[in-house]
């Protein structure tokens, strides 16, 4: 903001002159009176004044339809996430899917039906996503952050989720068939009518999983899973699951 200064009105010439000792001294004194004068005519020119409030205001301004459309820079922003994930559907690689889908988790906007099927998104950070319905079949999902989300009537079939966090996740009528869990986190999942056959649930930690509903895991590898509920290895056993320690997939 520019400081309005009353200035005190410059002595005549004659008076300067007198005083401004040696003659060589004469221009610069000159020259300084001058500038002198300008800025006393310039202080008191109440156009300028005018100018500074009128760009005070421009700012105000600017300011109000910068928050004012937020909304809509929010609205391009989801919409262009959307095409990165549209646009790359069904090929591999990631395309930046990865980025797209993190930011659209992290403004809360529903995931439900995205199609991210032979994706290579290893590291991918979803947590409490809502990704009902979706499709990551055939997708290299390993090392991600999964805890939290509701996969319900999903295809991860043939997914590689080794050493991923999947605590909480409800994959309630989830096909998980020849799905890689070897060593992820499974706390408290809720496998509820949810289709294992040929998983790899090796090292997997089962710790209070929701299994008793659980649809069918025919020939899924259950070798040294970690904190099993009572009864679920025996009952897995019995019911076409194996305990293959050293098998691959």
């Amino acid at each position: 903001m520019i400081m309005h200064i009353p200035r005190k009105r410059p002595e005549p010439w004659e008076v300067r002159k007198h005083g401004a000792g040696p003659k060589w001294l004469t221009p610069f004194i000159a020259f300084e009176w001058m500038w002198e004068w300008v800025a006393f005519v310039l202080s008191n020119w109440s156009f300028l004044e005018v100018l500074e409030y009128l760009g005070s205001f421009s700012v105000l301004i600017a300011v109000i339809f910068y928050f004012s459309e937020a909304g809509d820079r929010i609205k391009q922003r989801h919409y262009e996430a959307w095409q990165v994930i549209n646009t790359a559907q069904g090929k591999g690689g990631s395309g930046g899917r990865i980025e797209a889908l993190q930011e659209l988790n992290d403004d809360k906007v529903p995931l439900v039906g995205v199609d991210a099927s032979s994706a290579f998104l290893q590291g991918l950070n979803l947590r409490g996503a809502n990704l009902m319905r979706s499709d990551f079949s055939s997708a290299d999902l390993r090392g991600s952050d999964f805890t939290s989300v509701d996969f319900t009537h999903s295809n991860l079939r043939s997914a590689n989720l080794r050493n991923s966090a999947l605590d909480r996740a409800k994959f309630v009528q989830a096909d998980l068939r020849s799905a890689d869990l070897a060593g992820s986190s499974l706390v408290d999942a809720d496998f509820t009518g949810a289709i294992l056959d040929d998983c790899d649930l090796r090292s997997a930690d089962l710790k209070n999983v929701q299994w008793q509903h659980l649809g069918s895991l025919k020939r899924a590898n259950v070798a040294a899973v970690r904190n099993a509920p009572d009864g679920f290895v025996k009952w897995a056993l019995a019911n076409g699951a194996v305990d293959q320690p050293d098998a691959e997939q």
